[in-house]
């Protein structure tokens, strides 16, 4: 019986069913079937992972039915006949299907021409040692552990290394050097010095990838434990001045009269980590990687003072919107999100001063709204000094601030405030059409709140807009 033989990686009772299943199905079909990829490295690495891969030597899409239909409850099959590749979900699993095949490449794509093929030349395709692991579920050897390239043991080294000649992989599927370094970047793994030289040999191929697939695998390094890790390697391997330009303009120190400034490429990349230790939140982090890129174009040294960086924030907010542009990145909530955080970075720390005004607080509620905790966790991540008495004192201050906000806010309630009198209540008040009068009472009634001139009610904001308007000469209708 196949239940009764044990696996050589780790599986729940959920898994153990379906993967017997699966083993049962292939050999009613006559052919051999094997997990593999994703599924076993992780297994083995300990991690959690929801996503099977199934190859057989055989029809992958037959496969998928049989065991789609052994599974029962009208279990749908997904497939894709042009590609031979099924997927099938049954609770929390999705399963992959698809035949054993042999690639070829050609010079200008990076798709492959794909005939059918043995496990061995399955293996061999794979991009890592680390990805061609397999499991048998073949009866003979059902549970055994397939590893021809000692993925196993680069597991133990925490080495990224490629089955086949490293140079040869690269250029026929040069998306693998972003898999590469999103692989190190997500299992704190190191890619072997061959793989990684065949990486900056062959940096210029990923221009033929399209900037979807890019965006996924710069993304998922986004979302690593430590994103420097990615980020650094696709600095030295010669991807990002091609896939991200505008992250090269920070890279360096420039000295003038004996002043430098700090290199704000290398301060990105610990703003970042430091951002990841508090939060997942992607934009949060993508937030945290350009909150510096204007500096580069703003970057002036004053004689007597040093280098100074004037107007970055706002200059980084521009930019915003053309990075993830060409990213393909959302541009709407997603976008403005960043773009907000971006242009306000700098607000939090001039509020640590002594002295600052409850007008001033009310002012960054509104402007930050309902994000002002991201905006804060991001000022708090900004701090990268090594000087651990002037780190303590930035943070110390930054509580004084959150206390402040929590504050104002309480006694204002300005966060995503609106002025209680409207636009419409103003034209209606007046017989006035749309144009800059109403504008510009509605703005003056806005900025006496914000400043404290005025209580936050709509009795005193309307006794305000009458006094205004009657400097205007203009007069209620009744």
């Amino acid at each position: 019986m196949i239940s009764s033989k044990p696996l050589d990686i780790p599986c729940s009772l959920q898994e153990r069913k379906v993967l017997e299943k699966i083993a049962l199905a292939a050999h009613e079909l006559g052919v051999p079937a094997y997990l593999i990829g994703g599924f076993v490295r992780d297994k083995l690495l300990g991690r959690r992972t929801k996503d099977m891969d199934v190859v057989c030597v055989g029809d992958g899409i037959a496969l998928a039915h049989k065991v789609a239909e052994s599974l029962g409850n009208n279990i749908a099959v997904n497939f894709f006949k042009t590609y031979g590749t099924a997927q099938v979900k049954w609770n929390d699993l999705e399963i992959e299907f698809v035949g054993a095949r042999k690639e070829s490449y050609r010079q200008e794509s990076r798709n492959p021409e794909v005939v059918a093929g043995t496990l061995e030349d399955d293996q061999n395709r794979r991009d890592f040692t680390i990805n061609a692991l397999a499991i048998s579920l073949k009866e003979a050897n059902y549970g055994t552990l397939l590893d021809p390239f000692n993925g196993l043991a680069d597991l133990d080294k925490k080495i990224i290394r490629t089955p086949l000649a490293p140079a040869q992989t690269f250029s026929d599927d040069p998306l693998r050097m972003m898999r590469a370094i999103r692989f190190a970047s997500q299992l704190q793994f190191t890619i072997e010095a061959t793989a990684f030289t065949a990486i900056q040999e062959n940096a210029e191929r990923i221009r033929i990838i399209s900037q979807e697939r890019i965006t996924d695998e710069f993304n998922k390094i986004m979302l690593s434990p430590k994103p420097s890790v990615g980020l650094d390697l696709l600095y030295k391997a010669g991807l990002l001045k091609i896939i991200f330009p505008q992250m090269i303009d920070m890279v360096g120190v420039e000295m003038y009269e004996g002043k430098g400034h700090k290199d704000n490429f290398y301060h990105t990349l610990q703003v970042v980590d430091n951002i990841a230790e508090n939060t997942r939140d992607l934009w949060l982090r993508w937030a945290a990687l350009l909150h510096d890129i204007g500096k580069p174009a703003t970057k002036k040294f004053e004689p007597g003072h040093g280098w100074t960086f004037h107007g970055h924030d706002a200059v980084g907010g521009k930019m915003v919107t053309r990075i993830f542009t060409r990213f393909k990145l959302p541009l709407h909530d997603k976008m403005k999100l960043v773009k907000k955080l971006v242009e306000l970075h700098l607000r939090p720390i001039s509020l640590t001063k002594e002295n600052i005004t409850d007008s001033a607080i009310r002012r960054l509620l509104f402007d930050a709204g309902d994000d002002i905790d991201g905006l804060m966790m991001l000022c708090e991540a900004d701090i990268t000094s090594k000087n651990k008495t002037k780190v303590k004192r930035y943070l110390e201050n930054f509580e004084l601030v959150r206390k402040r906000l929590k504050e104002v806010e309480e006694s204002d309630r300005i966060r995503n405030w609106q002025p209680p009198v409207t636009g419409e209540m103003i034209m209606e008040t007046f017989a006035l059409q749309p144009g800059r009068i109403v504008g510009d009472l509605k703005s003056a009634i806005r900025e006496a709140i914000l400043d404290g001139e005025i209580p936050n009610t709509y009795e005193a904001a309307y006794a305000f807009l009458l006094k205004k308007a009657g400097a205007l000469n203009l007069t209620p209708v009744k």
